[in-house]
């Protein structure tokens, strides 16, 4: 009885010690993984990924190095933007951005910054702003923690013990991490709730704008990705995403927000 009223009471006191807030959005969450966890784990995967012999990394093009310099041109604004709000201690990412020859139309960042654009969405974004539409899009997410959180949500179902690793830093934690970026296996990625999505889409549209690319360029380019959707499947980057309607909706009731960071 003891016992697990000791298990009872760590479970407790780490769901009240790691709700963590996320960035402009001021959401709440619950977070049982640290940070460096995550990001280690991330980082593994994504050079496991650029090594597969099967994976294709694009150098030396003007496509190439868009990816780079819209990337690095979010990632520093987004940056001044932590660090003048005083969360840049919060954050500490090793930014990359590589684009990959598929026909996915899709990319994706992990924890840490690792991001990674598949060819196939290029004739989607178009124009340097879509394509900082999708890297803020998904550059948000890993702002969010969402990775961090539905591994937490995970460790939550899958019982106490997960929680107890992740406070006392048992390798439990690192396993499930582990197994949910493939390390040591196909690389995986995480999929997001239909609120993590319309949250990245917020501080999306945000960030982009810091960045200085024009925040209304995100409606033609979303509209752009529906299009593709009709009449078959949906492209990747649209999987358990908010519906169509109500993406858009969504994205113009934020503009207004976006566009108080919007500077030319």
């Amino acid at each position: 009885m003891k016992l697990n009223q000791t298990i009872a009471a760590t479970a407790l006191s780490v769901v009240l010690f790691s709700c963590t807030t996320v960035p402009l959005t001021g959401r709440k969450q619950f977070n049982a993984v640290s940070d460096a966890e995550v990001n280690q784990s991330a980082a593994q995967s994504y050079t496991q990924l650029l090594s597969d012999p099967q994976t294709v990394v694009i150098r030396g093009t003007s496509d190439a190095q868009r990816v780079k310099t819209i990337g690095t041109r979010l990632a520093n604004a987004i940056e001044r933007y932590l660090q003048a709000n005083g969360l840049g201690d919060q954050y500490n990412f090793k930014w990359e951005f590589n684009l990959i020859q598929s026909k996915q139309v899709n990319a994706w960042c992990m924890p840490g910054g690792k991001v990674a654009v598949y060819s196939g969405i290029l004739p989607v974004t178009q124009t340097d702003a879509g394509l900082a539409t999708v890297l803020a899009h998904e550059i948000g997410h890993a702002i969010a923690h969402h990775s961090a959180e539905r591994i937490s949500q995970q460790m939550v179902a899958q019982g106490v013990g997960g929680l107890l690793g992740a406070s006392t830093g048992n390798s439990s934690s690192g396993a499930i991490i582990n197994q949910l970026y493939g390390i040591g296996g196909p690389l995986l990625l995480l999929s997001y709730s239909r609120n993590q999505e319309s949250e990245a889409d917020r501080l999306g549209l945000t960030f982009m704008a810091m960045a200085g690319y024009d925040p209304r360029a995100a409606l033609t380019f979303w509209q752009r990705m529906v299009s593709q959707s009709q009449g078959g499947a949906p492209p990747e980057l649209l999987s358990d995403h908010p519906s169509d309607d109500r993406r858009i909706a969504d994205i113009q009731s934020r503009m207004p927000e976006a566009l108080k960071y919007y500077k030319k």
